[in-house]
């Protein structure tokens, strides 16, 4: 594993945590700008699968060539929807998906439904960073730091809503986080112990991510009538995206 992702990795899933934290010193987001950081998370997951993911898979397509790279893809998303299948959880907003879970409670379903969302995030850092730790990885791994703030204090507050103390909720929160950062030095390890399927691990991390974004965020932003401010978000958070990774390139 090259020792020069790692720290980004565990940092950008840290913003979790204190996004999380500034429970303790805001009250619940209102659902307009709730919607609007959603919008803007979804922007720089966009660019991300641009930028950081999908424009290195396609430097490396001597190796793989277009055909192979469009299945891993598509390969990558729907392992994320085989998951959204098998796996009961629980939306802020859209309420339960998937199996009958009987009794379990509505805040595990919840931590559930953001790992799922975790998963492949931290992954497409971790295999980012062991494509280009200093470049694009590191400008993927800086956006979804920044997005992970906002969510992480979304995800505690949603908790609070669902009747977890302050504390569990921050804690819950943040251990999501923490899933985010095994799956990303999981990525880390694999991209750097097979090189040689390096372009395949980007195309299917951005397929995963894409996948988030079309099924978990821009539907989370289009249900209370801020479609128009969820917009503008994910516009400035994909132009951010495009600034940051021009700064680090």
């Amino acid at each position: 594993m090259t020792t020069a992702g790692i720290a980004p990795a565990i940092i950008s899933g840290g913003g979790t945590l204190l996004g999380a934290l500034g429970l303790y010193g805001v009250r619940r987001p209102s659902r307009r700008v709730l919607d609007a950081m959603l919008g803007a998370a979804a922007g720089v997951m966009l660019a991300a699968v641009s930028f950081s993911l999908l424009a290195p898979a396609l430097d490396g397509e001597d190796r793989w060539g277009a055909a192979r790279l469009a299945v891993a893809f598509v390969a990558g998303a729907l392992g994320v929807w085989a998951l959204h299948r098998s796996l009961p959880h629980e939306h802020m907003l859209k309420g339960h998906e998937g199996p009958d879970a009987g009794a379990a409670r509505k805040t595990t379903l919840l931590v559930v439904a953001v790992a799922l969302h975790n998963v492949p995030e931290g992954l497409a850092v971790g295999v980012g960073l062991g494509n280009d730790a200093d470049g694009a990885g590191l400008a993927l791994a800086g956006g979804i730091l920044v997005q992970n703030v906002p969510e992480g204090l979304a995800v505690a507050a949603a908790l609070v809503a669902l009747g977890a103390t302050r504390g569990r909720s921050i804690a819950l929160s943040a251990f999501t986080g923490l899933i985010e950062i095994v799956a990303a030095l999981v990525g880390l390890a694999v991209a750097s112990a097979a090189e040689a399927a390096l372009p395949g691990l980007l195309a299917a991390a951005a397929g995963a991510m894409l996948f988030v974004v079309s099924h978990e965020i821009v539907p989370e932003t289009h249900r209370h009538g801020y479609e128009d401010i969820a917009t503008v978000g994910l516009v400035l958070g994909f132009a951010g995206m495009i600034l940051l990774d021009a700064v680090l390139a």
